[in-house]
């Protein structure tokens, strides 16, 4: 067994972290149960929490024994507010006398403002007690910043993966789901925490208890490890053609040096006149436009997420100067990358039209979304763009 509990193939050679699925269910043990402790950063996303919680108890009811148990963590043992609004009472704060085997990180909105230097200094101590430590959604940007991913395969949800690839480059960041290794567990947000876990439980108990779990829970296709995230911009349609997939892909992975539309077509192995066509009729825009959209999101990432000068960020996505960058970016996204920025630290106060009417009203709906402005992807769906 290694330190995530899984037992290891006999067959690796050289200390290959390579684990085998084992072909049946372990019975129940009568050991102490796995602890795991899930640390709420505020805004954290319920369902990063709910989808990575539930496999655990689901493994406890199925097999009829605790092979887990569970802790909700918090700074101080108060309560948090999900990025939903809904506040959430936890188990207990950080103390020193709690023991963990696993402790997973839930982040959401706004990670790099939302955790403190408190949460950084106890996640180290777990560090150092060789406690395997695990992140879902926006988490591992926090691990990152404790210096607890470096040199680690790390995959995050793709809205923060830049600013984890810009500010700490000795994490070795990808574009997968999920990523299981012998101390670290990363994996991107909505619902691949239950896939993620599932693995994991497949791994330390074999298939047939990982797949009655997810036949619990309805799911009908256990989501692999090395599966990429989806390309942000492309609609669901899009995904049935290949050749668009893949040269979306290639623009997604080349944003400081863009890739000429012919070697694009050549690497997708079609014709330029071919990919003009795919992309206008599944997109409704030029590669080249979609191609300029795609590097002014990293920006607009950026702008919001990282210190990055606008500088910076305009040799980082691509343009050959910051004026040719700014101009760029009001044209498509309707403000100067500066005001992107500024809103950033003094968010637009959103049109609350039950307050403005007088009846003083609010609800957690509108204070979450407030809070959301900060973000990348605010106000973006239905976004004016201009036609090339």
């Amino acid at each position: 067994m290694n330190s995530l509990g899984l037992r290891q193939d006999p067959s690796t050679c050289g200390g290959c972290n390579v684990f085998t699925d084992l072909g049946s269910c372990e019975p129940p043990s009568a050991e102490a149960p796995y602890r795991v402790g899930f640390l709420l950063i505020n805004n954290f996303t319920l369902i990063a929490l709910a989808t990575a919680v539930e496999p655990l108890r689901m493994a406890n009811q199925l097999t009829g024994s605790e092979l887990y148990s569970w802790k909700l963590l918090t700074l101080d043992g108060g309560a948090v507010r999900a990025s939903d609004g809904m506040a959430v009472v936890p188990d207990s704060g950080l103390r020193g006398d709690d023991q963990f085997d696993l402790v997973i990180v839930v982040a959401g909105v706004d990670v790099a403002h939302s955790f403190s230097s408190g949460e950084v200094r106890w996640l180290k101590q777990q560090g150092r007690l060789n406690v395997v430590l695990a992140a879902v959604c926006t988490g591992a940007y926090v691990l990152a910043s404790a210096g607890l991913l470096d040199g680690y395969a790390c995959s995050a949800h793709w809205d923060c993966l830049e600013a984890i690839q810009e500010q700490f480059p000795r994490v070795r960041t990808n574009n997968r789901l999920f990523t299981l290794e012998e101390a670290r567990m990363t994996c991107t947000g909505g619902t691949v925490p239950m896939h993620m876990m599932l693995r994991f439980l497949g791994r330390r108990h074999g298939r047939e208890l990982s797949n009655a779990i997810s036949y619990m829970f309805v799911c009908d296709r256990l989501r692999e490890e090395s599966e990429p995230q989806p390309v942000p911009m492309l609609p669901r349609s899009a995904n049935a053609q290949p050749k668009l997939v893949e040269v979306a892909q290639l623009m997604e992975a080349n944003i400081e040096e863009p890739i000429g539309l012919g070697e694009l077509a050549a690497l997708a192995g079609t014709s330029r006149r071919q990919l003009e066509r795919l992309f206008l009729k599944h997109l409704g825009c030029t590669p080249s436009r979609y191609y300029l959209r795609v590097r002014l999101n990293r920006a607009r990432r950026l702008l919001k997420q990282t210190p990055c000068s606008i500088v910076e960020i305009a040799s980082i996505c691509g343009f050959v100067s910051a004026t040719h960058f700014s101009r760029c970016y009001r044209k498509t996204m309707g403000l100067a990358p500066r005001q992107e920025r500024v809103d950033v630290w003094a968010p637009a106060t959103v049109a609350d039209p039950l307050t403005d009417a007088g009846q003083g009203v609010s609800s957690s709906s509108r204070d979450a979304l407030k809070r959301s402005s900060t973000e990348s992807t605010y106000g973006t769906f239905g976004k004016r763009v201009e036609s090339g």
